[in-house]
């Protein structure tokens, strides 16, 4: 792969919110080459002329206070006296110190005010982290374990590696059928690799009960919150999802999402690869009062209250990467309200979420890494209009 090619790829992924750390700091390298100052040129142009460019908002947005002091460690422009020229390296920098910072923000209408945010001591962002309880009702805080087998229940050999639990095949053919959940408290995510192959990723708020070792004709899981699953295909044994009682999902072989927070209005499952059936429960989880068949691309929504709602609502063509952010580490705020915005902050920060007065009516646009701190974000939607207070672990948001 030419070094061209190298930085379409790379530049491909960092807009599109997937790059890697390394990736971006490669990004980096190869952006002040001078065989490819012509490609970026092409992008600082095109936001120089858009409408909503302003260089007093772009900088500070990426970067803080030290946005100029930053681009200066970072490329040192030599030519600095004309106002044209500046524009031009603020524009520059913008881009460059963005890809470091792993931004992606772009707006729709500049901001008209500055004013700073109202911010106490800064909040670190969520990370991996869980909570394993077993069957006996022990419970394992896995943040800071060592790799190697935590646990040997019933046949089931439970080790962590590097971040992740993961559970052996049945040291028996046969045995008692014994359960453990897995819980993410908010500002922390996990991965599960399952005994039969499936892996299960966790974000923040959720959890997942599961069989030590399937045993029988099914695999029967349970989840709350979010999670992403990649099924291990296995004909003779269907894997099941049950989500808050209210929901099922029924699969052989695939890829799919569900979010299913309690205090969201809807469940939400979007497949990505094979098949899945969806369907609701009615109370007492006799059977199934409706389902619906997804292919790839679908999303099947579900009312958390039925009455209000009946039935399932199915979409085609939805936005995979905007669904699959979280697992990339990506706030992806495309179109997305302020209420919707902030119940992801109060998961990722651990902090609750007040409005002074009323709702604000504000779509928002843009992506974020989460491994920024809330600070550093929150003084991005200071930029976007939106104002804040934060005091101990109480975000209010100003009207």
């Amino acid at each position: 792969m030419s070094s061209q090619e190298r930085l379409l790829y790379l530049y491909d992924r960092y807009e599109t919110g997937v790059c890697t750390h390394h990736e971006r700091m490669e990004l980096m390298e190869l952006a002040i080459l001078p065989e490819h100052e012509a490609f970026f040129k092409e992008r600082i142009d095109a936001i120089m002329v858009d409408e909503a460019y302003d260089e007093r908002i772009a900088l500070p947005l990426l970067t803080g206070n030290r946005a100029e002091e930053l681009f200066e460690e970072i490329v040192r422009p030599p030519v600095r006296r004309t106002t044209p020229v500046r524009r031009y390296w603020v524009a520059a920098a913008a881009v460059l110190i963005a890809i470091a910072a792993g931004t992606y923000l772009w707006f729709s209408t500049p901001s008209k005010r500055s004013v700073p945010a109202s911010l106490a001591a800064d909040i670190l962002p969520g990370k991996d982290g869980a909570i394993l309880t077993l069957a006996d009702g022990k419970q394992i805080i896995l943040d800071s374990l060592a790799n190697g087998i935590i646990a040997d229940q019933n046949g089931a050999q439970v080790s962590l590696t590097n971040g992740q639990l993961a559970y052996g095949p049945a040291n028996t053919a046969s045995g008692e059928m014994i359960y453990h959940t897995i819980t993410t408290p908010k500002g922390r995510q996990f991965k599960v690799q399952l005994s039969d192959g499936t892996l299960v990723w966790l974000n923040a708020a959720s959890s997942l009960t599961y069989p030590a070792i399937f045993r029988g004709n099914e695999r029967k899981v349970k989840v709350s919150g979010e999670a992403y699953f990649e099924v291990a295909k296995n004909t003779k044994m269907p894997f099941r999802v049950g989500v808050n009682e209210k929901a099922a999902i029924e699969v052989l072989g695939t890829r799919f999402n569900v979010e299913a927070y309690t205090n969201e209005e809807n469940i939400i499952t979007t497949l990505l690869q094979g098949s899945i059936r969806t369907a609701i429960l009615p109370e007492g989880l006799k059977g199934y009062a409706d389902d619906r068949v997804l292919t790839p691309g679908q999303q099947a929504q579900i009312a958390t209250d039925a009455e209000a709602r009946p039935g399932i609502i199915v979409s085609d063509n939805v936005d995979i990467d905007k669904v699959m952010a979280w697992k990339n580490g990506i706030f992806n705020f495309e179109g997305a309200s302020l209420p919707e915005v902030m119940k992801q902050l109060e998961r990722w920060y651990d902090v609750e979420v007040v409005y002074e007065k009323g709702i604000p009516k504000k779509k928002l646009v843009g992506k974020m890494t989460r491994d920024i701190t809330l600070n550093g974000l929150l003084a991005g939607l200071e930029e976007l209009g939106i104002h804040c207070k934060l005091e101990g672990r109480k975000l209010t948001v100003l009207p």
